[in-house]
């Protein structure tokens, strides 16, 4: 790919330096924008030229960047806006409005995969299989419907990152239920979605394109000193938390599985990424039973990009380094888009 003026879109307090200290790139513990970091730094290295631009609720900062340095496109690293997850998807749209090319998912995808509850719905129309769940609104009387059947997981419904699991998450009375819905309500203020908990093995499957669909090897999150694995959750300490990880052998590596369920599973991604209105670059959640039946947890556009992440660490294993993923995920999106810079 040739040279191309590329504006990345940060959250303020994680803008890269040109010149990050080796020691702090090396250990994590030290380095909080270490995604940004790398992006920024593998963009560098492919020849690209690169602003970083931290953005925290100024609409307008995005704008003057790109009327002054005119990108061919925007690399879109937010999260949130005003501090709310559910507000990256208008920055992106206020991009579109702008005629602005930019890498990862489009807004409509973005709105539908955050909500965990309208992305079921979703799935399930089209005869995929999900857990059955149900909503728990905000200041509503909890009322378990009965053929919703324990053990079940009480998750955020619009929310990412793992954000309130934790193994409390996993009730399996009326009195635990109310409780974390509670929590989920009050402490976290959002609707709390309740599933029915899927024993088996979390597998990941990382999709490329557009229209045309690449998948990437099955991934494994795997835990090591777990008397039964199958009961096992990513929590949100289990997921940023490297004591721990190190302590319960906490891994993500690529899935043994047959051909026959390769394939399947490959198929119901790929399917699922479409129906959901997904592009750019994501991941599928799933939990596959001792059965082999196979059940989508959730959509997840933009997955993360550090150097080690479980998306970039089965493109590696695809063959496809990390400048290289990091060039493709340019092209898709100057390839969306049909504006002229």
């Amino acid at each position: 790919m040739k040279q191309k003026k590329i504006l990345l879109l940060v959250h303020k307090h994680l803008t890269p330096k040109d010149e990050q200290r080796k020691q702090e790139r090396i250990d994590k513990k030290k380095i909080a924008n270490i995604t940004e970091q790398d992006v920024y730094d593998g963009l560098k290295k492919l020849g690209h030229n690169v602003r970083a631009l931290g953005v925290e609720s100024d609409l307008g900062t995005i704008r003057h960047n790109i009327e002054e340095f005119s990108p061919h496109i925007v690399f879109n690293l937010l999260e949130s806006f005003h501090g709310i997850g559910l507000y990256d998807q208008n920055v992106v749209s206020y991009l579109e409005l702008l005629k602005t090319a930019y890498t990862g998912c489009n807004p409509r995808g973005l709105m539908i995969a955050r909500d965990k509850a309208l992305t079921k719905k979703i799935l399930t129309y089209h005869k995929m299989k999900c857990p059955k769940f149900f909503v728990f609104p905000k200041n509503k009387k909890v009322k378990k419907p009965k053929w919703l059947n324990f053990p079940l997981i009480v998750k955020c419904r619009l929310e990412e990152s793992s954000t309130g699991i934790s193994q409390s998450s996993i009730v399996h009375n009326e009195e635990k239920l109310k409780e974390r819905i509670e929590f989920i309500n009050h402490s976290l203020a959002d609707d709390a979605i309740v599933e029915e908990f899927v024993e088996g093995r979390e597998i990941y499957v990382g999709i490329i394109g557009n229209y045309r669909l690449q998948h990437l090897p099955a991934w494994e999150l795997t835990f090591g000193t777990a008397k039964s694995p199958e009961k096992e959750i990513y929590t949100s300490r289990a997921k940023f938390n490297y004591e721990y990880r190190k302590e319960k052998e906490i891994k993500a590596q690529k899935a043994k599985l047959s051909p026959e369920l390769e394939k399947k599973i490959y198929q119901i991604c790929k399917r699922a990424y479409k129906v959901l209105g997904l592009n750019g670059y994501g991941r599928i959640d799933l939990r596959i039973t001792s059965e082999n039946e196979i059940y989508i947890l959730e959509a997840n556009p933009n997955p993360g990009l550090t150097f080690d992440d479980e998306f970039v660490e089965s493109a590696k294993s695809e063959g496809i380094n990390y400048n290289a993923l990091l060039n493709k995920i340019v092209g898709l999106g100057l390839t969306w888009h049909s504006y002229e810079v």
